[in-house]
Order: structure tokens, then sequence, then C-alpha cells
């Protein structure tokens, strides 16, 4: 061979091995002719494929692209069946398994990470078999033990890599000895020190399966589901995710963000409002283009003076005499303000079913009815109010006569009808009931009141 060609080889060689950024060479002794796939997680869900390969007849298949992937758990997916896999910054890697059992028979090359992971997994799979029956408290201890101990040499010698970080974001907090009349106390410890095994600042927990559970844990089991307590979680929560990484902080802000903007929870428009207010109008949110804080500024300027336990805001109507009537200016123990519309095919049909739930059932307990029609068409609301014979004491019918309210801004009714019910002191405790709904949430809201 001359050097011309030799050179020519080399270099032939050298771009082969620099093609791409990744490489996974898999064989599952099992899988034949079949297409696999590549995933990974994000948050709560799995994303699929990430890239795809067909198996040979022997099971080969290899994913490879030029881009590098972005680090955390994936998920190779064969027919029926997959497994996990951690991509870190080794991203040339072999894999050999057998379909027979997957874990059992699992052989890495290329990947420490991964040989730690598989060696976890082997040996939980060890440990249960030997462990055999889990209905005897003593077994359990024992198995228990065995893992803590296996755990423990694992952080010992890696402390740093992947797998022991995904390990220790699992394991709970440490304990200290309480009496049982401290379980409160101990509650609260507990909650405090849940994320202590947790590293915010690895970008890489992002993508595994036990990011959202754990948070979720949090948000759901260990948070009283009532507006100020979930704020006071979530004000938990971001703080550890702003100091750690920007992309976690990111994904917790935007997520819980759209979940309570778009909850069907009453009320809990309230944490969409502290979320917006504190972190996308004061510029937090890096990620937010001029458009998404326009968009959400004009939520939270509707949202926030309709939130629970606010004073609903003043509108002037006039009744069907052009008398002004004001929304404040109507009392009762409890004040229903529905806003409608006489041409609302939903609204004729709701209207006239509330009509008589008042008179049979809420009028006796100190309602009033404040119902406003948002059309400017007097002749149709006139008409129907007619047709169906909504007059009775307490039940007010108005509308804006001289355009005071805009309904949409004022009262964010953007559909009809809408619902608001007030107390004494025209706060509201609810809104966006169902007609039929209204009565069981006063059986409810008054025996918590006397709690």
């Amino acid at each position: 061979m001359n050097k011309k060609s030799f050179v020519g080889l080399v270099t032939i060689l050298l771009f082969a091995q620099q093609a791409f950024a990744y490489s996974i060479k898999v064989k599952v002794n099992g899988v034949k002719n079949d297409t696999c796939f590549l995933g990974h997680y994000f948050g709560q869900k799995q994303y699929t494929p990430v890239d795809t390969a067909v198996a040979d007849a022997l099971g080969n298949f290899q994913f490879a692209k030029k881009k590098d992937l972005k680090q955390g758990v994936y998920l190779v997916i064969i027919p029926n069946t997959y497994f996990e896999l951690i991509i870190s910054a080794e991203q040339d890697i072999k894999i050999e398994t057998d379909t027979a059992n997957l874990i059992s028979f699992m052989k890495t090359k290329g990947s420490v990470e991964n040989d730690q992971f598989y060696a976890f997994q082997k040996f939980m799979m060890e440990a249960s078999k030997e462990a055999k029956d889990f209905k005897d408290p003593e077994a359990i201890k024992a198995f228990q033990k065995k893992v803590e101990q296996y755990k423990s040499t694992m952080f010992a010698t890696y402390p740093s890599s992947f797998t022991s970080k995904i390990l220790r974001a699992a394991d709970e907090p440490k304990m200290p000895d309480f009496k049982r009349e401290d379980s409160l106390q101990s509650f609260y410890y507990y909650r405090s020190h849940f994320f202590d095994n947790y590293d915010f600042t690895d970008e890489r927990m992002l993508r595994t399966p036990i990011f959202i559970p754990r948070i979720e844990r949090f948000m759901n089991d260990l948070t009283a589901q009532a507006p100020d307590s979930i704020i006071r979680s979530l004000k938990m929560l971001f703080d550890k995710a702003e100091a750690g990484n920007k992309e976690i902080f990111k994904y917790c802000v935007s997520t819980y963000a759209n979940k309570y903007e778009t909850s069907n929870i009453m009320c809990m428009d309230k944490v969409f409002v502290w979320v917006g207010k504190n972190y996308y109008m004061k510029g937090k949110c890096f990620w937010a283009d001029t458009a998404v804080v326009r968009k959400i500024t004009e939520r939270v300027t509707i949202l926030e003076p309709l939130t629970c336990d606010k004073v609903i805001p003043n509108t002037f109507n006039a009744d069907t005499a052009g008398t002004y009537l004001p929304l404040h200016g109507v009392t009762g123990k409890y004040i229903v303000a529905i806003f409608w519309d006489a041409d609302c095919g939903h609204c004729q049909k709701e209207v006239p079913k509330l009509f008589e739930i008042y008179k049979t059932k809420l009028k006796a307990r100190g309602v009033k009815i404040y119902a406003v029609t948002i059309e400017r068409d007097d002749k149709s609301w006139l008409k129907f109010l007619k047709e169906k014979k909504l007059f009775t004491d307490g039940w007010y019918n108005v509308r804006d006569k001289y355009n005071h309210t805009d309904f949409h801004k004022t009262f964010d009714v953007y559909s009809t009808p809408v619902i608001y019910l007030v107390d004494d002191k025209k706060r509201i405790i609810a809104k966006r009931l169902g007609v039929e709904q209204i009565e069981d949430f006063l059986n409810n809201y008054e025996k918590i009141k006397k709690k």
C-alpha cells in the first residue's frame, strides 16, 4: 500500500468513528427482523421515538445520529416489552441481553453508569428471590437492611454517579425518633426534609421516571388541597428549583402554572394568579416571550379580583322597571350572582331550573338571586322572563342598561351561564357551580363552618 492510500484509509476510518455523536449497539436474543425504538422520560411522560432501528435476524440493531442525546434515563422498546438504560456523557454503548430475562442476561460495554445501573437491578432481583415471603415482617426487615447496605456501599464507591443520584432521590428522609404523641411534629419534619436526597442542580433528573412522581407525592399527599397550602408548597419547590437548575425551574413553574390555570377544581385559579404575579410578571421566566407574559398578565388581571375569599366586584344594573340595583345593594345570607343570556340554549334550560330550586330549597335558607343578563337586547330578555314567569321575591332580574360593565373582563364571563356564590359580606365562597350543585355546596360549607 502506498503512502497516499494509507493516509486515505486512515481518514476514512477516523471519519467513520466521528460520524455519530452517539451510538447504541444492541443485540437482543429473541428479537428477529423487528422494528425497535429508543425513547426517553421527561417529566411525567415517556417520549418515543427519539430514534428507530430494525433488528436483523440475529437481534442486532443500532441507534446512532450526529447529535448528542440529552442525558437521562432512556427506554429501548422491543416487541411487547422494553428495558431502561442510562445515557450519560458515555454515548458509545454496546448492550446484549435476551428476551428470556432482559435484566438477568444484560451485558453492557462502554458505559460505567449502565454497569452500576444493571448491577443494582440484578441485585434487587436476587434479593427479592431470597426474601421469598414478603408477608413475614422479619423477612421484610432483612430485605430492607440488605438493600440499604448495598446502596450505602454503592454511594460510597460511586458518590457522584447518576445512578447513585437516582437511587438517592427515591430514598425517604432519615427521621429522628419521635414519640407517638409527636405525630404532627414528625409529619412536618418529614415534609420539610422530603427533598433532602434530591439533587435539584442536575438537569438529568428531569429525564427520569422518579422526577414527577416524587414531586406529585409532595404536592398531593403532603400538601393540604387548599389554594394557600398549595402556594406554600410550590414556593418551597420553586425556591429549590430556582437555586438548582434553570431547566428544572422552568419545568416546575411552567407545569404548575398551566395545571392551575386550567384546573377544574374550584378556587384553584388563585394558585395560577400567585404563580403569574410572582414569576412571569416579575421577569423570572426566561423562557416566556413578551406575548406569553402579556397573555398571563391579562389573565391574572381578570382573575385576581375573582379569587375565592375576595369581595366580588360591584356591578350597576337596572331591573325590569329601570330602577338601579347594584350587586352590592342586595342583602341576604347568601347571594347567587348568575350571568346569563336569553339567547343561550344552555341558559334557557339552566335559569328556569335555578328558579325552581330557588323557590323550593334556597329561598328558605336566606339565599337571594341576582340574575344578570349580559345581552343588550331587552326584548328577547323580557320575553323570556315573561314566558318562563321568572318573578318572585328575592329573585332580581337585572341588565346593564347603559353598558357600565365589561362582563368578560370584570367577571370572566366567556360562556354562559356563569355563577358566583357570595356570603353576606359579598365575599366569593364558590364560583362556576352548576345550578344543581349550589344546595350541596351550601350544605358542606355550613358543616365546615360549624366545625
